[in-house]
Order: C-alpha cells, then sequence, then structure tokens
C-alpha cells in the first residue's frame, strides 16, 4: 500500500477511494471562465481540479479562484520556480513541478520550504514529451526505465530537503511503455501515484488507450488517483474515468448496464433496446447491475447476479431478478416492465 497525501480535503493514497481529477483549458487569469469551467467539472463528478500557471498573472489568480470552487485546486508549473512560490502563496492545494526544471537546488529548497509551511503536496510529473536528453540517449528513447529514473531522480531532489509530500507520474502516449513505467515505479517507491495515458487523443481512441493503460493498471491494484486526458470538453474526461473506475471494479456510483452481443439465436432486435435502456438509466444512481440479453440462453442463467434483467424471445420476453423469471411479457413491454422493476429496487 502507498504512503498517503492530503490533496486539499482529499485523500490520495494509503487505501483511499482512487480520486478521479481533470485540467481546465481556460486560461487561468480569465477567473470567471475558469471558475466556470470547474463548476462543470465539479457537477460532473470532479474532485481534484488542476490549472496550468505559465505566467505571473496566472499565478495571482489562483487564491480567487479557491476561494470560488469546492475541490481542491492543483498548479501546473514548469521553469519558474517564483511561480510556484506565488501559488504557495495564494494557498494552492498541491502543486505539480519536476524539481529537475526549475534551476538550482537552491530554488528547489525555496519551493519545498514553502510547500511544508502550507501543508502543499507536490506531484513529480514526469512526461515521456519532456524526457531529458541525456536519458533519452542513455536509453534510445522513452522506455520505462527511462521514465521511473527521471521521477527518481526528481524524488531525490525532494528528500534531499526532508520532504516527503510527495505524488508521482510518469506519463506516456504510448499504452505499453505507460504500464510498464507505473508497473516499475511501484515496485521502487510507496508515494501514492498518478495515472494518466498522455495525449490519449480525441475520445475515441483516447477512451481506449485510457482505459487499457488506467484500468490495466488500476485492475493490477497499482495507482491512487487518476486523470483520463482527452481532446474534448474536460468534461467528457470525469465521465471517462467514472466509467474506467466502475468497469475496473473500484466504484459504482448509478448502474451497471450488462448486454450480449447478439448472435444467430438472437429473435429480437436488440441493439435498439440496448440502447433504450441506456438512455432511460442515464438518470438512474442506483447501484445496481441491469442486464439486456437475447435469448434464454443468455438470460437468467449467464446473466444470474444482475439485479434485474430482460431477455428476448419470439414475440415475446422475460423479465428476471438474480437468476429469477418473475414473468413473460410482450416484446414490445421488455423496456417499460424492465424500468417498472428497476423503479421497485
Amino acid at each position: 500500500m502507498t504512503r498517503q497525501i492530503l490533496v486539499g480535503n482529499v485523500p490520495v493514497g494509503g487505501g483511499a477511494p482512487v480520486s478521479i481529477q481533470s485540467m481546465c483549458n481556460t486560461k487561468t487569469d480569465d477567473v470567471a471562465a475558469t471558475v466556470d469551467q470547474i463548476h462543470a467539472l465539479e457537477a460532473a463528478g470532479c474532485e481534484i481540479v488542476r490549472v496550468a500557471v505559465p505566467d505571473l498573472a496566472a499565478a495571482k489568480a489562483i487564491g480567487a479562484i479557491k476561494s470560488r470552487i469546492h475541490i481542491p485546486l492543483v498548479a501546473d508549473i514548469h521553469f519558474d520556480y517564483r511561480l510556484a512560490l506565488e501559488c504557495a502563496g495564494q494557498g494552492v492545494d498541491k502543486i505539480r513541478i519536476n524539481p529537475g526544471n526549475i534551476g538550482s537546488k537552491e530554488r528547489v529548497k525555496a519551493v519545498v520550504e514553502a510547500c511544508r509551511a502550507g501543508h502543499i503536496p507536490i506531484r513529480i510529473g514526469v512526461n515521456g514529451g519532456s524526457m531529458e536528453k541525456e536519458l533519452r540517449k542513455k536509453y534510445g528513447g522513452v522506455t520505462a526505465e527511462a521514465l521511473v529514473e527521471s521521477a527518481m531522480g526528481h524524488v531525490a531532489l525532494l528528500e534531499e530537503f526532508d520532504f516527503h509530500d510527495i505524488c508521482i507520474s510518469v506519463k506516456c502516449s504510448s499504452v505499453p511503455v505507460n504500464i510498464a513505467a507505473y508497473r516499475l515505479l511501484s515496485a521502487r517507491c510507496d508515494y501514492p501515484l498518478h495515472l494518466g495515458v498522455t495525449e490519449a487523443g480525441t475520445p475515441a481512441m483516447g477512451l481506449l488507450k485510457s482505459a487499457m493503460g488506467i484500468g490495466g493498471l488500476l485492475c493490477m491494484g497499482i495507482g491512487d488517483t487518476i486523470r483520463v486526458t482527452l481532446t474534448a470538453d474536460p468534461v467528457e474526461e470525469i465521465t471517462a474515468a467514472k466509467q474506467i473506475l466502475q468497469a475496473a471494479g473500484l466504484r459504482q456510483e448509478g448502474p451497471n448496464l450488462i448486454a450480449c452481443p447478439t448472435c444467430g439465436r438472437t429473435n429480437i432486435d436488440l441493439i435498439p433496446i440496448a440502447q433504450e435502456v441506456e438512455r432511460r438509466l442515464a438518470g438512474c444512481t442506483k447501484p445496481i447491475t441491469v442486464a439486456v440479453m437475447g435469448c434464454a440462453v443468455n438470460g437468467p442463467g449467464e446473466a444470474s447476479s444482475a439485479d434485474v434483467g430482460i431477455a428476448g424471445g419470439n414475440g415475446e420476453g422475460l423479465v428476471f431478478a438474480r437468476g429469477k423469471v418473475l414473468r413473460k411479457v410482450p416484446q414490445e413491454r421488455l423496456v417499460e416492465e424492465l424500468m417498472l422493476e428497476i423503479e421497485r429496487l
């Protein structure tokens, strides 16, 4: 088990639930626009939010933003240690930096002391796209070993000043390298790990890469907080993260819909039925499993663990719960009868 840090009031690591993060794409010094976007992310279920801090105007906006939101705020900083100091003074909840790119040890120490005084954790964020040249040369490119060596080198800088309030990420756009790096890092240290597949792309491919790269690690017991990176509205990242956590068995917020893929035994137009059930479950918050199956073979038997479900037949179908058939109903009533059973749960 990893050690635990506190990002604002959200515990990360140490057996705490895996938290969901996202990042604003607004200009941080536009406080109104940034706050509006964070409110939308909060409503979607975001638990930690990050903003870019490229300049002093952005750093000085941190306090105003933080005072108007309800989830912890993280400042993303590169190169200029003075921006980290300003964000710490503004009361930010976490700082993401690479200690190795902000200059001398005296500058690193200044950031560490400011974070220590404010009880502000630091995320060491190593990225395959910004790998140190010497490590690229040593390992022949961006490899899992290179990512981990980079991360642990940055960790050593902070540990030198007796700072251990650390979270680490080693993100890469290659899913296999990403998985290998996090597995290696998990074996090397007990700091909490922030999972993500960087530059994952637009939602279709980005969700697939993230499900593999994040979900696979979570199923191995690796990872304490996640961000799904999508070239899309950040709110979509929250939806994707929830889906990944649910598929990994780590959360059940609302229904889990299972449906058979259909085959030659199917005597019902199941695909639109499954889509209709999915649509009607969108507002449901009950932590239940709902099955939509194509025939008796894949009905109450195969989906016996479902809290409630339907199975198609010739002109009629079955409504069942926990493997027990409740009744036969006309095919055109299947969805309505299913929803009635869900309301009773």
